[in-house]
């Protein structure tokens, strides 16, 4: 069931307002009345902190094994602390960031019977990817190949990349690759309006 523009505005709220907590050491904040039923089910989730153009941080949970709430608890916490690309985000940063948050449908193997047909059912701003391949797992968002610029064979080669694999990974009968969409609520500026991103190719 799809979430409604108020239900994603409180769920950033939400996620800012966790990880003001955390970073001033305070009780995590009260779940909002319009999402408490929402925040009860079990969905993936990601957060997203940048800073201007750039990441400043992305965490996240992608398969449906939390109730969301605790699920985006443990990923707006890890994105600002925790993705050690960056060094942990101070208190007096936070208000430079925009938070984004990505709730994910339950991932889905692409069943295909020869690799390169691959291409032909990834959807540029519908998808996001997993590959699976010799132990390693990469995981792109939907939004990333939009933001980016990628057609679905750079998109399959990136996510092989991510999962620390070569680029061409993907044409290997070994390789589990599966796709998810999601809803993506973002700030436009730090603490600012909440919008639902379009994702369209």
């Amino acid at each position: 069931m799809l979430l409604s523009l108020n239900e994603g505005k409180e769920i950033v709220e939400l996620a800012r307002k966790i990880i003001e907590s955390h970073l001033k050491e305070e009780e995590m904040p009260e779940i909002p009345e319009g999402v408490k039923g929402t925040m009860e089910e079990k969905k993936g989730v990601f957060v997203t902190l940048n800073k201007g153009k750039e990441l400043r941080g992305c965490i996240g949970r992608p398969m449906p094994n939390q109730k969301l709430k605790e699920g985006l608890e443990d990923a707006a916490i890890d994105a600002a602390t925790g993705d050690p690309r960056f060094s942990p985000l101070g208190l007096e940063e936070l208000g430079e960031v925009t938070v984004e948050v990505s709730v994910l449908t339950t991932p889905g193997k692409i069943e295909v019977e020869d690799p390169k047909k691959y291409r032909e059912e990834v959807e540029i701003g519908r998808d996001g990817l997993i590959v699976s391949y010799r132990g390693r797992n990469g995981l792109l968002l939907p939004q990333v190949p939009l933001d980016r610029g990628w057609d679905a064979e750079e998109f399959l080669s990136q996510t092989c990349i991510k999962a620390g694999a070569t680029p061409d990974c993907w044409l290997d009968r070994d390789v589990e690759i599966q796709k998810f969409s999601a809803q993506v609520f973002k700030e436009e500026g730090p603490g600012g309006e909440v919008v639902e991103e379009s994702l369209s190719s």
